[in-house]
């Protein structure tokens, strides 16, 4: 997997300030990332189920969120993201997105995995199996955001099981009401309401909360759909995914001390921090910002960071509260091309 690297390499930093390992290690940590808050449902689910690992959560709120995006778009920021956390020396990744799963996540796994042996574990997949799983009447719906929705990435994961009736429906507005820390009020519910009438004529008795800012909306929406319809999330699916790539790439840490999980926001870190906190708790004390120079290095954004860029700051999740639910090689940090393009290979770290 490492053919190509030199002791040189080994010993580059990265672009967190730390020096990126040869290979991935097991004491090496997770990176995580979204578009903005939403992916912390699943962020969560981890360091419940993973509770030695370390937790690198990206939330991408300066171009988030990814919903209204063109695909192309969702990827290239994906990508950029993916391509600083490997570089940062992260172990494996975690789309906790759906739009970006359904955007990236074949050429993620081709650029990470297949070269480099760092897993690749997404949101769509392990929602779609508890939802086969819990079906009792064969008819399921989906909520998603725009992006995901005209994708399609449900239907061709649902192929499997033709015997199953799938009814999607596209529901922009909820990112923006969690975005704003929104879970509660008339204005929601008659949102909820409206989107979600189509999936109740359908006689859907599962429905997939298919955006991970969405289980942040599980009250009202469970009202408005009532008891006799499961909700299912892909939090808890998604960390059972990747306890189970840990473990078969040998890379799982079981045990040393409670890590302290690090958060960095592309847009603005208290405005990050006073929603996390929101659904997180209070232990969420601060927020490390870097600012996206990806207009001139579209896939080095965090290579260079500043102390006038950053507001560094290790934190320590709670327990509780928490949300329950029913390629091409990464860009080189040293000679970044300032018209360069995803797909284009570029030296990097690891070669």
């Amino acid at each position: 997997m490492n053919s190509h690297l030199t002791a040189d390499d080994s010993q580059k930093l990265t672009a967190w300030g730390s020096t990126a390992p040869s290979a991935p290690t097991p004491g090496a940590p997770i990176g995580v990332f979204d578009s903005g808050v939403g992916g912390l449902t699943v962020a969560r689910a981890i360091m419940d189920q993973l509770p030695h690992e370390k937790v690198i959560y990206v939330g991408d709120t300066a171009n988030g969120p990814y919903g209204p995006l063109p695909i192309a778009q969702v990827r290239a920021n994906a990508l950029r993201i993916m391509d600083d956390l490997v570089d940062s020396g992260v172990k494996a990744l975690v789309i906790a997105c759906n739009t970006a799963s359904a955007a990236v996540l074949r050429d993620a796994r081709e650029r990470y995995t297949r070269k480099y042996g760092i897993p690749v574990v997404e949101v769509i997949q392990p929602a779609v199996r508890r939802a086969v799983a819990a079906t009792r009447n064969g008819k399921i719906g989906v909520l998603g955001t725009a992006a995901t929705i005209s994708s399609r990435a449900y239907e061709d994961s649902f192929a499997a099981a033709p015997h199953l009736t799938v009814r999607s429906e596209a529901c922009p507005e909820f990112v923006d009401f969690v975005e704003r820390g929104v879970t509660t009020g008339p204005e929601l519910l008659e949102t909820v309401e409206r989107h979600l009438v189509p999936v109740q004529d359908a006689g859907a008795d599962t429905v997939i909360l298919g955006c991970t800012h969405y289980p942040l909306l599980t009250g009202v929406i469970s009202y408005v759909l009532g008891h006799g319809v499961t909700l299912v999330t892909s939090s808890e699916e998604t960390a059972k995914d990747l306890f189970r790539a840990l473990t078969n790439e040998g890379l799982l840490r079981t045990d040393g001390a409670a890590p302290e999980h690090e958060f960095v926001a592309t847009g603005d870190p208290e405005a990050f921090q006073q929603i996390a906190q929101r659904f997180l708790g209070p232990a969420v004390t601060g927020v490390r910002h870097t600012r996206s120079i990806a207009e001139s290095f579209p896939t080095a954004s965090l290579a260079v960071v500043t102390p006038e860029q950053q507001v560094q700051a290790s934190v320590t999740l709670p327990a509780e509260p928490r949300v329950h639910s029913a390629a091409d090689p990464s860009p080189s940090r040293s000679n970044p091309d300032p018209h360069g393009d995803p797909d284009t290979p570029r030296g990097t770290s690891w070669n």
